[in-house]
């Protein structure tokens, strides 16, 4: 099951960053593409705030 970033995304954009198949694009909130992601949980290992979360 893929991630998903939540309304409370503050944008800093350190999920994006450290994505290892690049599935998070801008946005309002950043986007995580379910087909690309791999769910290693890295972006939520990363965000300051722990906006991304398994749907």
């Amino acid at each position: 099951m893929a991630y998903k970033i939540s309304d409370d995304c503050i944008g800093c954009g350190v999920c994006k960053d450290n994505c290892p198949v690049d599935a998070i694009s801008e946005g309002a909130p950043y986007v995580i593409d379910a087909d690309t992601c791999i769910d290693c949980g890295a972006c939520a290992g990363n965000c300051p705030i722990g906006a991304p979360a398994q749907e």
